[in-house]
């Protein structure tokens, strides 16, 4: 079985997701590995949550403060690759990098439970952390800050999009002959090509 190309890259992302969505052997679908590079060219990578895509780009969430938004900032290039081992599938995505708007953050941030609201006030992500007790009792003083109110997005917390240049498809084959489709941004749109495997 060979993957079936659209013209649209986003449009069979869409449908791989969606059927990893609907696969009960898959906990968590959105899971990504985000791979950064600072200023200094050290790559780092680490699993995050994918919260929103559109024609734009994918859209993942931080604390500002953190090793990955400082690595986005100083060098705004990122890779994203799904892996969803029930499927046999996997999806690599590489693009540069832009802030969500306010408002995008905004309208997010409040989609959330409040205790993850809260948990964006306390954390000091990426910082040393002295005990495990000063992380609970930040959750309090938040938690009672908030108790009677909405919790508003903190200024230190927003997003990023990843604005797709290149995204690959692969599906596994039997005798490592895997199937491999890349999808590259032209001026006019997107073009394709299969890869070896």
């Amino acid at each position: 079985m060979a993957i079936t190309p659209h013209k649209d890259p986003l449009a069979l992302f869409s449908l791989w997701f969606a059927e990893a969505e609907a696969h009960e052997g898959i906990k968590e679908p959105t899971a990504l590995t985000l791979a950064t590079a600072g200023a200094d060219g050290m790559p780092d990578a680490r699993i995050v949550l994918l919260k929103h895509v559109d024609e734009r780009g994918f859209v993942v969430y931080t604390n500002l403060g953190s090793a990955k938004a400082a690595q986005l900032q100083a060098n705004p290039q990122a890779a994203l690759c799904f892996y969803w081992m029930p499927l046999d599938k996997q999806i690599r995505i590489r693009g540069a990098v832009e802030p969500v708007s306010a408002g995008e953050a905004d309208a997010y941030f409040q989609s959330r439970p409040k205790l993850s609201k809260i948990g964006a006030w306390a954390s000091r992500q990426s910082e040393p952390l002295p005990s495990r007790f000063a992380l609970e009792k930040r959750v309090a003083r938040f938690t009672a800050r908030y108790a009677l109110s909405e919790v508003p997005r903190p200024d230190f917390w927003s997003g990023f999009r990843v604005v797709p240049r290149a995204i690959e498809f692969w599906l596994k084959q039997d005798y490592r002959l895997h199937d491999r489709l890349l999808y590259t941004r032209e001026d006019d749109g997107w073009s394709h090509r299969r890869l070896y495997p």
